[in-house]
């Protein structure tokens, strides 16, 4: 779901700082992490559900994150498929912030059973100038879907958004060939308000690009019983 979600394609192509020179900032103080062996927490209470906590991407994620989103045919319709651990890792350290209500970069989330403690997928949010619109995006390791995991942490943290941060619309960009995300979104609630025809040059192809929606209101209303 989402070609820009966990590294949006613009994002990524600014991306030049070797692995070292991430280790390095980390610990001076240049980037935050939420691993708390650091003493630097982002400002972010794990958003619990029945089965998942979807808490902020962090260092020791990278290799399970690399290890579902470098499978092509699995996530086909995804913007980015990383080339190597140390790929995903620069963009984990580059994408944090202590404030989790921050615009200019997509904020990654990443999705863990509670069972198993199992990193099984991904959320990435990206908010608008305005920080009163954010954008969504959710990807989740072949072996786990089909469980009603993507909707939990998905609906999970549109309910965060909306209640906690007080948006006032969330969307996502999704390829209009991926049912299965669609299906997603509209059982969340959202609805299609756009179809941008060839509008994404992505891998070598021009695709197209559906944009779905839902306002606060809308989220609201549905969790007390009205349309």
């Amino acid at each position: 779901m989402h070609r820009g979600a966990f590294g949006a394609l613009n994002i990524i192509s600014n991306i030049t700082t070797s692995v070292t020179e991430v280790l390095i900032a980390i610990f001076t103080g240049k980037y935050f992490n939420t691993m708390d062996r650091y003493g630097i927490k982002t400002i972010f209470d794990d958003i619990t559900t029945d089965r998942l906590v979807v808490r902020p991407a962090e260092l020791g994620d990278e290799a399970s994150i690399y290890f579902y989103r470098s499978n092509f045919v699995d996530n086909k319709y995804q913007g980015w498929f990383p080339d190597s651990v140390e790929e995903v890792l620069e963009h984990i350290v580059s994408n944090h912030s202590q404030n989790v209500d921050i615009t200019g970069m997509w904020l990654q989330f990443a999705i863990i059973t509670i069972n198993e403690n199992k990193l099984i997928g991904d959320i990435g949010v990206n908010l608008s100038a305005d920080k009163m619109q954010a954008e969504v995006g959710c990807t989740l390791d072949k072996a786990f879907q089909g469980r009603g995991y993507a909707t939990e942490a998905l609906g999970a943290m549109v309910d965060y958004l909306f209640l906690t941060l007080k948006k006032h619309r969330i969307t996502a960009s999704i390829d209009p060939r991926n049912t299965d995300s669609i299906r997603m979104v509209e059982r969340l609630g959202f609805k299609k308000e756009a179809h941008f025809r060839e509008s994404l040059f992505i891998r070598g192809e021009w695709v197209d690009d559906a944009v779905y929606a839902i306002l606060e209101k809308e989220w609201v209303n549905s969790k007390n019983g009205k349309e």
